[in-house]
């Protein structure tokens, strides 16, 4: 298998790391393959990629869609690097309102596996980083969600203190006051 799939402290969440075949040409990766997910319980069909780049100290989220149209993610820095988290969400979850947060860069390849019915964010740590993401939902504007980035329940350890937001992610609201839909 061409990736090692690590479950983290909240198990839904995973993070993926790619064999990568080096040689004198430069180098060779998988980035995704339907089979090899699908064994370690990654159901989802992706249906939309997106590719975003962003300059040092944006932040983008925290983002997520309400049911029918909640998108799980498949996250890569393919240049630069970026703090990447996922929050639980789902009502009645052992673990509601909690996070986990990684460093995704090109130089070291992991991939951040985000399923539907968490919110999602990250913030550029490198002067500028590009980052693509397969959903398993397509974009529906109607279902678009989030939380403030700096909700004091989820108390998100950002690597930056002053990130660089657009008018509407800094409008979102607190965890307590946002529109969320998913039980557990």
């Amino acid at each position: 298998m061409p990736f090692h799939f690590n479950h983290l402290e909240i198990p839904e969440i995973i993070l993926i790391e790619p064999e990568v075949f080096r040689d004198s040409r430069g180098f060779f990766m998988e980035t995704y393959k339907y089979s090899d997910f699908i064994q370690i319980g990654i159901r989802e069909h992706f249906v939309q990629d997106n590719y975003s780049r962003s300059s040092k100290g944006v932040l983008r989220g925290l983002h997520y869609q309400k049911a029918p149209h909640a998108q799980g993610k498949l996250v890569q820095c393919i240049k630069g690097k970026i703090f990447d988290v996922a929050a639980d969400i789902r009502k009645g979850s052992p673990t509601f309102g909690r996070w986990i947060g990684v460093e995704l860069s090109e130089e070291n390849g992991l991939m951040f596996y985000i399923p539907p019915s968490f919110a999602h964010g990250f913030i550029v740590l490198s002067e500028s980083a590009d980052v693509t993401y397969k959903c398993t939902e397509e974009y529906s504007p109607g279902s678009d969600r989030g939380i403030i980035w700096s909700d004091p329940d989820l108390n998100i350890r950002w690597p930056i203190h002053d990130p660089v937001l657009s008018e509407k992610d800094g409008k979102l609201p607190l965890l307590r006051d946002a529109d969320i839909d998913f039980e557990y």
